[in-house]
C-alpha cells in the first residue's frame, strides 16, 4: 500500500496543530492557576511569565505548518480574483519560492542558535529552565512549515506547467 506525500504532510501538520492546542490550553490553565494561587492563597506560581512565554512560542511554532496547509492565512483575494488563472498560479509559484527560501534560512539560523544556547547552557532567569529544547522545537516546527511550502511549491509549479501545456494535470495530488 502506497501512502501519498499529501497524506503524510497533512497528518504531521494535524498532529502539530493538536500539540499547539495543548500548549495554549496549558497556558490558559497556568494563568488561571496563578491568578487563583495569588489571590486566594497569596502564593503566586514562580516563573509563570517565563513558562507562558515558552509555551506560547512553542504553540505558535506548532500551529504554523497546519495554518499554511489549510490556507488559514491572509491573502490578496480581492486583487487575485481579477487576474487570469495562469497569472494567479504564477504569482503563487513565486510567492511559495520566496517563502520557502526565507523560511529555509530561518530554520538554518534557528538550529545554529539552538546549538549555541545548548553549548552556552542558557536557561531562563527565574526558573532555570533550559532554553535550547524550545529553540530546537521551534526549528523543527519551522522545518515542518518548509515541508508544507515545498509541497505547495511543487503543486504550483505543476499547475503552471499544466496550464502552459493545456493539460488537465493542474491541481492533482502529489504521490
Amino acid at each position: 500500500m502506497r501512502i501519498s506525500l499529501t497524506a503524510i504532510i497533512k497528518k504531521v501538520t494535524l498532529i502539530t496543530d493538536r500539540l499547539a492546542g495543548a500548549c495554549f490550553f496549558s497556558v490558559m490553565a497556568l494563568v488561571v492557576s496563578n491568578i487563583i494561587m495569588r489571590n486566594i492563597f497569596k502564593r503566586p506560581i514562580l516563573g509563570t511569565m517565563e513558562i507562558v512565554g515558552l509555551l506560547c512560542v512553542t504553540g505558535l511554532g506548532l500551529a504554523l505548518s497546519n495554518c499554511e496547509m489549510i490556507n488559514f492565512n491572509v491573502g490578496m483575494d480581492v486583487v487575485m480574483e481579477k487576474l487570469s488563472d495562469k497569472t494567479r498560479k504564477t504569482i503563487k509559484l513565486g510567492t511559495y519560492s520566496v517563502a520557502l527560501c526565507f523560511w529555509s534560512i530561518v530554520v538554518w539560523r534557528m538550529y545554529i542558535y539552538a546549538s549555541a544556547t545548548y553549548m552556552n547552557k542558557r536557561v531562563t532567569p527565574t526558573t532555570s529552565i533550559p532554553v535550547y529544547p524550545f529553540v530546537f522545537m521551534l526549528g523543527f516546527n519551522l522545518l515542518c512549515l518548509c515541508a508544507v511550502l515545498a509541497y505547495k511549491l511543487v503543486r504550483a509549479a505543476r499547475d503552471v506547467y499544466a496550464l502552459s501545456r493545456g493539460s488537465s494535470d493542474a491541481g492533482k495530488e502529489i504521490s
